[in-house]
This record gives structure tokens, sequence and C-alpha cells, in this order.
């Protein structure tokens, strides 16, 4: 795969900070570090959210199970930030109501109604419906046998595309993004750190930082150990969590939450109109973070959970699409996979006469934006001229004048209502500026093509993208001026 590099200016001799990783956790911090005048440089050995960040059950939420672990704090956070991202990026996380149904030998019902009050009060909810109890009908997808449930309300995102928006917002401050770029190796040397790169091609390039901020994800405690050859205070425990794509289950854009006799939850999640996502699995991961495939006994536990609730029964037959990945959780010595703290965890090393590292540990998707803003808090020390924090109130790339996905959807059924529907859709939800991206382009019944300058990159996986479309590629832009993620038969 081509090397792929954007530069707003030549390459600098120092940067204050060079970020390793291009997932979710190292982007977000590209972004608020760059907005705070501070110059990023940010490199990514794959593609940006090749890894855990494009893998997750695509949800911003509060994490409603974290409760039973007695875990307010992030949940408190959690909550509160499920708010500023909707804010921040209506054009990509959108309002989901969460099916819950009663299973009284599970969980009894004072106990749900407890975790839903908590769960409504202990963080800001403004834009949110709150929790209720319901009863399920004769028309329920649901068997027989379940007859009531709670509803209650989280969000839905397009993880991948979070990643890129953060990308672009750390690229329009004037970040270096670099994708296909490994760090070889980094070493202090007076004060500074040197870090010696290689791209895709072979070819090596070398620059300086004032901090190094280790966002590595799944690799974060092997760059400290072999790449910076450097003492962690932390380990980390990879855990490999597995969705299948199958046919979609239920009418309804409503998600369900089950719960099964291991006390552990699934999702089902409605995915492009005419899909759904059934997941996730929690196992321990000793394998390599680069090759994560779902297991036969994964895709059994997916699909029994499912036909334990559901009238339509699932069989391998079924799935169309699996996709995994692993969650680099701190390790906080617990005996259960589910019972690993989803918290973050940053580790500061360095000061005085030593150039600083931050390495970050654990987190999820929803905590990115205060995991970043955490992180400059604890490099501040070593930037007086830093501005403060900044990106609560900012929104992301594409979602500053629209207000929720439907009206974007529309939008583009006005403007563009020469293009296909599908085409349409993929327009609505990954471009940020459609007008710039079609601009000098004459309606065409054939196939759009990317607009000039545009170059993708395929990320891991087949995903199911229109019916009558097949399994195509999803190609996402790895740079702003990457226009059209066009999707190839």
């Amino acid at each position: 795969m081509p090397h792929t590099t954007v530069p707003t200016q030549p390459l600098s001799e120092v940067y204050d900070i060079a970020v390793i990783g291009g997932g979710i956790n190292g982007v977000g911090i590209a972004a608020d570090a760059s907005g705070r005048g501070l110059s990023v440089f940010l490199c990514e050995k794959d593609d940006l959210s090749s890894h855990t960040s494009s893998a997750s059950s695509k949800l911003i939420h509060g994490g409603l199970r974290y409760l039973e672990h007695y875990e307010f704090r992030l949940v408190r956070e959690a909550l509160a930030e499920r708010e500023v991202l909707l804010a921040k990026a209506p054009h990509i996380v959108k309002p989901m109501r969460f099916v819950l149904p009663h299973r009284p030998h599970l969980r009894p019902a004072w106990m749900i109604r407890a975790g839903m009050f908590l769960y409504d009060n202990l963080g800001k909810r403004e834009k949110l419906p709150a929790s209720k109890t319901i009863r399920f009908g004769a028309d329920s997808p649901l068997n027989s046998s379940i007859t009531r449930g709670f509803e209650y309300s989280d969000c839905w995102v397009d993880d991948a595309r979070l990643v890129v928006l953060n990308a672009m917002a750390a690229r329009e401050n004037g970040a270096h993004i670099h994708t296909q770029t490994r760090c070889v190796s980094a070493r202090r040397i007076k004060g500074m750190w040197h870090l010696h790169l290689e791209r895709s091609d072979g070819s090596l390039f070398s620059i300086h930082a004032k901090a190094l901020v280790n966002a590595a994800g799944p690799w974060v405690a092997k760059f400290i150990r072999e790449d910076l050859k450097l003492d962690s205070a932390y380990g980390i425990r990879l855990i490999q969590g597995s969705h299948l794509i199958v046919p979609k289950l239920y009418e309804g854009e409503h998600a369900f939450i089950l719960q099964n006799e291991d006390k552990r939850i699934v999702f089902t999640i409605p995915y492009l109109e005419h899909f759904t996502i059934v997941g996730t699995t929690d196992r321990e991961y000793q394998g390599d973070p680069n090759k994560v495939d779902i297991t036969e006994g994964e895709m059994d536990y997916v699909l029994k959970v499912a036909n334990d609730h559901f009238k339509k029964q699932l069989s391998r037959a079924d799935v169309l699409h699996t996709f995994s990945g692993v969650r680099p959780l701190c390790n906080d010595e617990s005996d259960n996979p589910s019972a690993i703290t989803r918290d973050y965890t940053l580790s500061l090393s360095g000061g005085a006469d030593e150039a600083p590292i931050l390495s970050v540990f654990g987190g999820k998707l929803t905590t990115y934006r205060k995991l970043a803003e955490s992180a400059m808090t604890q490099l501040a020390p070593f930037f007086k001229q830093m501005k403060p924090s900044w990106t609560a109130k900012a929104a992301l790339p594409g979602g500053e004048d629209m207000t929720t996905p439907e009206a974007l959807a529309a939008e583009m059924t006005r403007r563009f209502n020469w293009l296909p529907a599908a085409y349409r859709q993929t327009l609505g939800d990954y471009l940020r500026q459609p007008q710039l991206a079609l601009a000098g382009r004459r309606a065409r019944s054939g196939r759009p093509r990317p607009a000039s300058g545009c170059r993708s990159v395929h990320p891991r996986g087949r995903l199911p993208v229109r019916p009558g479309m097949g399994y195509q590629h999803r190609r996402h832009p790895v740079a702003p001026n990457q226009a059209w993620p066009v999707h190839y038969a």
C-alpha cells in the first residue's frame, strides 16, 4: 500500500509533541495539542483507525454495565462526554434507544431500575430522553417468554470516521499526520526526543520533539519496553472483542442489550438499514494484535445469546461478515475479562533535564476527548505558552452547520438527487464539505470518481455496504484533501 503523508509545511526540525499512534486517543491528543498552539507530529504504522478504534461496537455510551463494577466516576465522565460529542459531531453521532429485555433470574427488576435511575442522573442529560419500563406485545421480535423490559438512551457513532475527523481537526491546526510510518526508535538526547522513522517504502527520516506521547494502543507497553528500552509503570491486557454482521433481525432503529447467563451482555445494533451488528465478546488475547480474527467459540457464543432472545433464529450461514479487535486495557489483575476497568491511565515520566513521555493505557471511544484534555493538563508544565482547553465547545469538521444526521440526509437528497440513493447516503455519511467534492462535476449516471487529489486506503476487512452491491471494500480517507471515500466492487 502506498505511503500517505499530509504535511502542511516542510518537516520542521523540532516539534513540541510527537504522537505515536493513529487511533482515537492519538488523534484526539494531536487535535487538542495543535489547537493550543503547539507544533505536533503524529505517526501511525498502518492507516488511521486500522485496529482497535475501528473494531468497536460503534457506541457513544456511558456504560450501563460498568455500574455493576462501581465505576461511577467513569460512567459519570462518559455520560457527560456523550452530551459533548452529540454537540461536537451531530453528523456522525446519533441518538439511539436501547431495549433491555428483563430476565428475572439474571438481574431483578429493582436492580435494573436502580441502575437506570443512576444512568439517567449521574451525568448531564440534556438532549436524550429518560429511561422507562416497557411491555412487549405479540408483534415483538423477542421470544414470547420475554414480556417486559426497560428502555434507555445512548448514541451510535461511525468510529473510524470519528478518528479521521479528529485527524482533520489536528491537521487544520498545523499538525503533521503521517500514516504508513513506523517509529523505529526514540532516544532522549540533551533534553530532547530524537525519533527515527521508517515509511512503508523503506525510506527513513528523523525528527526531534520536546515531548513524546505513546498512544500506540495494543503496542503501548511493547513500544516502551522494546523501542524505548525503558521500564513500564503499568502492564497491558489485550481483550478480544468480536462482532457479527447479519441480515436485519427486526424492524425499527433501536438496539437491544441482551443479558446472558454468564452475566455478560451482547448488543444488537441496526447497521446500514439492512443489517444488524451483534456483539461483542470478551476473551483474553495472547496473539499478534495485527491479526485478530473471530474464533469459532466466539461466533457460537454470540449466535446463542441472540437465539436465546429472538424469534428469528440465526446460524453460521446467516453471518455476512465478522470483525474483531483487541482492547488494550490497563492491567488491574482482574480474573474476569469483562470486569477489567475500561477507564484510562496516563503515565508521565521525565522532566527537569529529561524530555517527558506520556503513555496512554486503556480508555474507551466515548471518553477520548476527556482523555486528550487530561493528557494536555499533565504536559502543561512543559509548555508555558500552551493555550487553554478548547475542544469541549468546538465542532469537529463537518459538524459546524449540521444539526442532525437526518437533516444532512435531507440536504443531500435536495442538492444531489441525481446521485443514486446509496451514494447520497455515503456522501452524507462521510463527506465534510460535499459542495467542494462535487464542484465542477456534471451529473452522471455512472459511478462517481474521486475528486482531484483524492487518495484513499482500505481498512481491514470487507463490509456489506448496500443491498445489491455485494461485499465491497469500504475506503476511508486518511487526510483532509482526500475528498471522496469511494466504494469499488
